[in-house]
């Protein structure tokens, strides 16, 4: 695997303004990307923020807890099935009165879609970071998209179909290495490139459970590492629970996450998690 330069955290972007990706990894802790679904669907809180003002509303809140991102998705990706595609006027439909009340609140908004022209317009409408859950690899132009546009994309490991019998993290560094050919070739800036590997998409729970054992090996690709574990059924299996009683197995996911490398931390519980990177850090620095 080829390193990566580290990011610049002086970088700018083409009007002068620091790189988003910059200033997040400049905090010198992992940032908090809060999770907002304007979706019917979602496995976790589906339909609680369909409304418009109700999303926005948690938007504020994520925000005030510590939200460093606010990650803003319209179609459900749940990542253990049954999740009704939408087409993409209706994605942006419901971004539509979202949108500009969350990157209203002053932190970088990213656009949770794997559709190059859902993308597009939620780039055009003020949204910083692009997170495809299908790493590059679903839409064939949304790589095109990301690189016209210069921002960041988060680049996601996933599976049609969870197969307990191969060496996920074998599997996730050769998907990985497959979307950065992709990335290359559309001229996106190895600098702006984030890699997630993808707890709970097509993966058993063991499998997600090595994914954040062996964190750190996904290192060696030199770009900064986002880990979502947040209320995932993986925590179910260990310890039964349903998703909103995940609170506890997800903060203890994300701290093993944040000691194994994780730059970002993607989570629905945005105060909480926040106290528990704090208090880890501080205990760390009690050494």
């Amino acid at each position: 695997m080829t390193l990566a330069r580290p990011v610049d955290a002086s970088a700018r972007d083409e009007n002068g303004a620091a790189h988003p990706l910059a200033r997040l990894l400049a905090l010198g802790r992992p940032a908090v990307m809060g999770v907002l679904n304007v979706t019917p669907d979602s496995f976790s809180d589906g339909g609680r923020f369909l409304d418009p003002t109700s999303a926005i509303e948690q938007a504020e809140r994520m925000v005030a807890g510590g939200a460093d991102i606010v990650d803003v998705g319209a179609e459900s990706t749940r990542p253990y099935g049954s999740a009704v595609p939408v087409p993409i006027d209706e994605e942006i439909r419901r971004l539509t009165p979202v949108l500009p009340g969350a990157i209203a609140l002053g932190v970088p908004v990213s656009i949770d879609t794997m559709k190059a022209k859902v993308a597009a317009w939620a780039i055009a409408s003020g949204a910083a970071i692009v997170n495809d859950v299908w790493g590059l690899q679903r839409d064939g132009d949304i790589a095109r998209v990301v690189a016209e546009h210069g921002v960041p994309v988060i680049i996601m490991h996933n599976r049609h179909d969870a197969d307990p019998s191969i060496d996920i993290m074998a599997d996730i560094a050769a998907f990985f290495s497959r979307s950065l050919e992709i990335a290359a070739r559309a001229g996106i800036a190895r600098e702006s490139i984030v890699l997630d590997p993808g707890i709970g998409f097509g993966k058993t729970p063991e499998q997600s459970l090595t994914a954040i054992a062996r964190l750190s090996e996904l290192k060696s690709f030199g770009l900064p590492l986002l880990v979502g574990a947040s209320r995932k059924r993986f925590i179910d299996k260990v310890s039964p629970a349903s998703p909103d009683q995940r609170l506890g197995g997800s903060i203890a996911a994300h701290l093993l996450a944040a000691a194994g490398g994780a730059a970002i931390i993607r989570t629905h519980d945005v105060p909480e998690t926040v106290q528990a990177l704090r208090i880890a850090a501080a205990i760390r620095g009690a050494r």
